[in-house]
């Protein structure tokens, strides 16, 4: 087996979290390892930067932390130390002018990532940060690393190790899931992987199939005890979009899903409005003049609420509150993130694992769950800081 070089501290995953604890331990004048399996750094983070790249979302730390349905209690000391302000900056210090939509959502003004991560991998070179691709790890143990490369085998030796190898999604680009069963074998305590912010199945009748990819605006979608307002979208396979992704916990759990299709309108206003005469109007015509719902509103109700009743009242309770029938989350790897992976209770506050003293976990590699917007980019760069500033404590 060939060896590489001894290193202070040995990064195992390049996306996000993985450089950010990179960045943070040669900041403290370490020499720094970072090993990929995928051909080149980063994959999730520019597929996620093709329609923008939502980088965190611009309000107050404890608003923001609410947002974390899992791993909150673990998270907040992370997200305090290292949240949205922080973010912006360390982007704005990268040179990426950024811009606050009107959500608070955070975006740099090219509304790509590449031009960031091209600027962040310079940073990285400048600070001595040694990079290695096409190295898949095999596993170690104690400073020991093993990794299957083109070359063959190769050994690293390090002082510290931080794992950010990612969570089970989108596995083409790296979050293969891979060491679960690594990690398994040495005692370590790993929940299942949940697919989350993921769409919704749903088997759809043929008079559907022309609304294949038409936005339904302006909705509020409940489940359980919680309420997302925000857009989705009707697809081949179902229901996707920020408008459903929040509520994925609950949906995990089996409450029903219902969608307000008028949730600026009282049940009461809308009572009235649909019981205008509609002289010779039919119905369909009534719901787009009376309660102004579009023809894909109109479409969902009669997909999932046919036969409509015709008193306005009752028409009124579906319209408000129209159960979507679902046959649950699409496939895990489907899914923009994953809930599940590294018990918190499995590593201590500084995110060390706590059967393998010396080796650190961040990133979606860790048991917490996010919706999109900001949040799930933010504790990917937290932790990996975190991390690092724990290893280089360590270290010294």
């Amino acid at each position: 087996m060939q060896r590489d070089d001894n290193v202070d501290a040995l990064i195992i995953g390049a996306g996000p979290a993985g450089l950010m604890a990179a960045e943070t331990l040669a900041a403290a004048g370490h020499r720094v390892l970072v090993a990929e399996a995928k051909p080149s750094v980063a994959r999730k983070l520019l597929m996620a930067g093709k329609s923008g790249l939502n980088l965190t979302k611009a309000e107050p730390c404890d608003q923001f932390i609410a947002h974390y349905p899992e791993g909150r209690a673990a998270l907040a000391p992370i997200l305090t130390a290292f949240g949205p302000d922080e973010v912006m900056r360390w982007a704005g210090d990268l040179g990426q002018p950024l811009f606050t939509g009107s959500t608070g959502r955070v975006f740099p003004k090219v509304m790509k990532a590449s031009p960031l991560l091209r600027a962040w991998l310079a940073r990285l070179d400048d600070m001595g940060v040694m990079r290695r691709t096409r190295w898949r790890w095999m596993g170690g143990q104690g400073g020991s690393a093993r990794f299957d490369t083109p070359e063959g085998e190769v050994g690293a030796n390090a002082r510290t190790t931080i794992l950010a190898l990612g969570g089970g999604s989108w596995a083409r680009l790296g979050s293969d899931g891979a060491w679960v069963d690594i990690l398994t074998t040495e005692g370590v305590e790993v929940e299942p992987f949940r697919p989350s912010n993921v769409g919704l199945r749903v088997a759809w009748s043929d008079h559907m199939q022309r609304h294949f990819g038409a936005p339904i605006k302006n909705t509020a979608f409940r489940c359980g005890d919680q309420q997302s307002r925000g857009e989705a979208v009707i697809s081949r396979h179902g229901l996707e979009g920020g408008g459903l992704y929040p509520l994925g916990p609950a949906l995990r759990q089996g409450h029903d899903l219902s969608v307000d299709l008028v949730p600026d309108v009282s049940l009461s206003d809308l009572t009235r409005r649909l019981q205008k005469p509609k002289g010779k109007s039919s119905l369909k015509d009534h719901l787009r003049k009376a309660a102004r719902l579009t023809p894909v509103q109109i479409a969902l109700l009669q997909e999932f609420a046919r036969p409509l009743p015709q008193e306005a009242a009752a028409l009124a309770q579906i319209v408000k509150g129209l159960p979507v029938h679902h046959s649950g989350l699409r496939p895990l790897d489907e899914a923009i993130s994953t809930a599940g992976g590294v018990a918190l209770s499995a590593v201590d506050e500084d995110l060390m694992l706590r059967a393998r003293p010396g080796t650190f976990v961040a990133g979606e590699m860790l048991a917490w769950d996010a919706p999109t917007g900001g949040y799930l980019l933010t504790a990917c760069l937290a932790t990996g800081r975190w991390a690092g500033l724990a290893a280089a404590r360590r270290l010294s």
